[in-house]
């Protein structure tokens, strides 16, 4: 999903005031961690994962990869952390703007 400018400003806003819920370290973006974060996408839309120092993979790589493969869309990097958005299909949470 492409987001606009508004829409991606209205989730980094959000982000800005959750705490990370995942570490990501010397494992890397490993099966468990893939599946921990799906897993959390059933309760939550937006995650801020924290890629730690250790990581063997840069930090924008990192969050594409976590993108793909929970099959949700990227928002934004901004140091070493990364925050994803997955809508609920069913009645969201988050209204985004329109377009």
């Amino acid at each position: 999903m492409q987001f606009t400018s508004k829409q991606r400003a209205y989730l980094r806003s959000i982000a800005q005031t959750t705490d990370p819920l995942f570490q990501v370290g010397k494992s890397a973006v490993s099966p468990e961690v893939v599946g921990a974060i799906s897993e959390a996408f059933n309760t939550r839309e937006l995650i801020k994962i924290t890629i730690l120092k250790n990581c063997p993979e840069d930090v924008k790589t990192a969050g594409i990869t976590l993108a793909e493969r929970t099959r949700s869309d990227l928002v934004e990097v901004i140091g070493r952390k990364v925050v994803l958005y997955k809508r609920f299909q069913e009645n969201p949470e988050i209204i985004l703007p329109r377009k």
